[in-house]
């Protein structure tokens, strides 16, 4: 398993942390004005109240206008905190999201408090999106054995927490560090 390639870096942004969905608008100057100050990669949150809704062109809708905002060959990865939706609703939300341009679907912020990763929603959103985006697992990963059960599930990135015991081949749990 290949960890990182020592000139694989980029800079990434999330943008709209909050969870307070604002406007499109808002967040694709948001991403406009991150990806001019140098970062290559933008992660956005979507509208969860739209996606449980049922209002799944709205959240395409959304992700099309912050991904507007991002020139090719910037990566859009959009969280969607499969932990708080449906199966069914994160299969639209993940249709919408490429639909819309998105390069990689990703499961978490890591703060929703119906939590993170699971390797169900992977899978389902691998399936969902087959050759077409990226699934990143991300929230509640903080183990080696967890981690190579997300990428066995479909996740192409990883979103760690407590990296040094993953990286050293741990199967401990790393808690989860506040701040």
């Amino acid at each position: 398993m290949t960890i990182l390639a020592p000139d694989a870096r980029s800079v990434a942004r999330q943008i709209d942390h909050t969870l307070l969905t604002p406007e499109a608008t808002a967040k694709a100057a948001e991403a406009a004005l991150a990806i001019e100050q140098g970062a290559d990669e933008i992660d956005m949150v979507i509208d969860i109240g739209s996606a449980e809704a049922g209002r799944f062109d709205d959240v395409q809708a959304d992700i099309a206008a912050v991904r507007s905002s991002i020139p090719a060959p910037k990566v859009l990865k959009v969280i969607i905190e499969s932990a708080a939706l449906t199966d069914a609703e994160i299969v639209a939300v993940c249709q919408a999201a490429v639909a819309a341009g998105a390069d990689f679907v990703k499961t978490s912020t890591g703060f929703h408090p119906a939590g993170g990763a699971t390797e169900h929603a992977v899978r389902l959103m691998k399936q969902t999106v087959g050759d077409r985006a990226q699934v990143k697992a991300s929230g509640g990963v903080r183990s080696f054995d967890v981690a190579r059960a997300m990428i066995a599930a479909g996740a192409s990135r990883l979103g760690v927490s407590g990296s040094a015991a993953l990286l050293s081949g741990s199967t401990r749990a790393v808690p989860t560090s506040t701040y």
